[in-house]
């Protein structure tokens, strides 16, 4: 889904899916994706050679601890590891997020029960093929509102939005929206992560409506992940409204990312 703004070129390299990525100006790796160590080092000796090749610095992000084990594993002392707090994963209980129980949920639960007092009549409907347009057409006026074009992260995201509705049926995401007299005025979707995880990639609601974004969370999490123990938000990208709202949702634990370079000679 990000393909267009991360301009995304890939190669299969000893077995290692490799992805390179330009974007605000910088060329970069996501680490080899491959089924084992030793393949894993084979493809991240030719990723090498190809920076050298290029003149261009190594360089890769977004990886995990036990990655950073691998990077260490087959060359000791020869990579530098920078943490990337931007960019670390907050992962909740599905559970908490359905029920905001306790102290630490109380204001969220206030703007809950709010919104559903006041809009006792709202519809929670699964995304379909007859919901794609209308999510395209939210996503643009909430850019719109925002002025997002000067923002190329917000026009990245809202590409991506755009690409995903209109491959909604090939691309086999989960999404649910909240419609007030019949309009959207939120979405999500996500999808699985892993047999333990689900992952959500956008959640999009108007500002103005209080508690819509609690009770699209809610209501995503009760109807498609209340089976799956644990649901990752992704990233906070830096910016302090979205770190706080994602810290209030007490994660249970943060999915570390590092930025790896070769250490100077």
């Amino acid at each position: 889904m990000w393909r267009r703004c991360y301009n995304i070129v890939w190669d299969v390299v000893d077995d290692c899916l490799c992805l390179k990525v330009t974007y605000g100006g910088s060329t970069y790796n996501l680490p080899p994706f491959g089924p084992d160590q030793e393949r894993f080092a084979a493809a991240l000796d030719k990723l090498e050679q190809h920076y050298n090749a290029s003149g261009m610095p190594f360089y890769m992000k977004s990886a995990t601890p036990d990655l950073v084990e691998w990077c260490e594993a087959v060359k000791p002392g020869y990579f530098e590891f920078q943490p990337d707090r931007d960019n670390y994963d907050y992962v909740y209980v599905t559970r908490d997020l359905i029920d905001l129980q306790g102290r630490k949920f109380h204001i969220k639960k206030n703007h809950l029960n709010n919104f559903k007092k006041t809009y006792s009549q709202y519809e929670y409907r699964a995304i379909d093929s007859s919901l794609t347009e209308a999510c395209i057409d939210f996503a643009v006026e909430w850019c719109r509102k925002r002025e997002c074009d000067p923002d190329p992260a917000l026009v990245c995201e809202r590409d991506a939005i755009i690409d995903v509705m209109h491959n909604w049926d090939t691309l086999g995401v989960t999404g649910g929206a909240i419609l007030i007299n019949g309009k959207i005025e939120a979405f999500t979707f996500g999808e699985m992560l892993n047999d333990e995880m689900a992952v959500i990639h956008v959640e999009k609601g108007d500002s103005e409506i209080r508690g819509v974004y609690q009770a699209i969370n809610q209501e995503f999490c009760q109807n498609v992940w209340s089976q799956v123990p644990f649901v990752n938000r992704e990233e906070d990208m830096g910016i302090p409204g979205i770190r706080k709202a994602k810290e209030s949702y007490s994660p249970i634990k943060m999915i570390e990312k590092y930025n790896i370079s070769i250490k100077p000679r």
